[in-house]
């Protein structure tokens, strides 16, 4: 299948609302360790890059004193809902636009490979204040459970292009970043329950596999077929391991 590559910031303008239906969340243990020594939460301030629809913006502003959730897709921002201290910002992970040492925590939630990574890390190294901390957080496919090896095996056979080769590379630069004191990894399980149409949106929210015409029908073909093999109760469950991984600032 040809290869294709999409402008990163308008890759999801038309799958905004399969995203609100069908990503998943991320476990309270993820969330509790960008938080774990830091003290009082509320005195922090957090900038979430690549916010998306703000699914991650909203675990962070249910503990933060204050949350900027950057994301410079229109329609990703149109689909998310208002939220006590967490404010939208137009703008790239390169270029936010927040002051210098401005925020205590920046965090990147499956979106870190899509950002021009040098230019990325040099912004949160800008913007972090002496002693702040960077996170990444990917969900990951945990393809020991039956139902989603076969789901990653399909993801895998109708791929546009090589994302799920871009995020791993985009971890090791992460890792390999020159300004960080100290980078800690650690996995958490996680799950997400789908019936049929959250399955489907799943699928639609993912940009790297077809949306429209003839493959597009096959995929959906295939993953009919895949949900009732599975299904139990009206359900199936991917398994997943979500990958946090933090760096402290110099």
């Amino acid at each position: 299948m040809a290869r294709t590559m999409i402008d990163p910031t308008q890759r999801f303008s038309e799958r905004a609302a399969d995203y609100v239906l069908g990503r998943p969340s991320y476990p309270v243990e993820a969330i509790d360790a960008l938080f774990e020594g830091f003290g009082d939460p509320l005195k922090l301030r957090v900038a979430d890059l690549g916010a998306g629809t703000g699914i991650s913006s909203r675990l962070l502003a249910e503990r933060a004193g204050s949350t900027i959730a950057v994301e410079p897709n229109a329609a990703m921002r149109a689909g998310a809902e208002p939220f006590p201290r967490l404010e939208w910002r137009d703008a790239r992970a390169e270029a936010t636009g927040l002051p210098d040492a401005s925020v205590d925590l920046a965090t990147a939630f499956q979106a870190f490979h899509w950002f021009d990574a040098p230019a990325a890390l040099a912004e949160i190294e800008r913007i972090l204040r002496p002693g702040g901390r960077a996170a990444l957080l990917y969900n990951e496919r945990d393809e020991r459970d039956p139902f989603t090896a076969a789901y990653g095996e399909l993801v895998r056979t109708h791929a546009t292009d090589e994302s799920e080769v871009r995020r791993s590379d985009g971890r090791l630069t992460f890792l390999a970043y020159s300004g960080w004191k100290r980078v800690r990894f650690a996995p958490y399980p996680n799950a997400q329950r789908l019936d049929r149409a959250g399955l489907f949106a799943r699928v639609g929210s993912t940009s790297y596999l077809p949306h429209k015409g003839e493959a597009a029908r096959r995929l959906r073909e295939e993953l009919e077929a895949l949900f009732e093999r599975f299904e139990r109760d009206g359900f199936v469950k991917m398994t997943m391991q979500c990958s946090v991984t933090l760096a402290e600032t110099r």
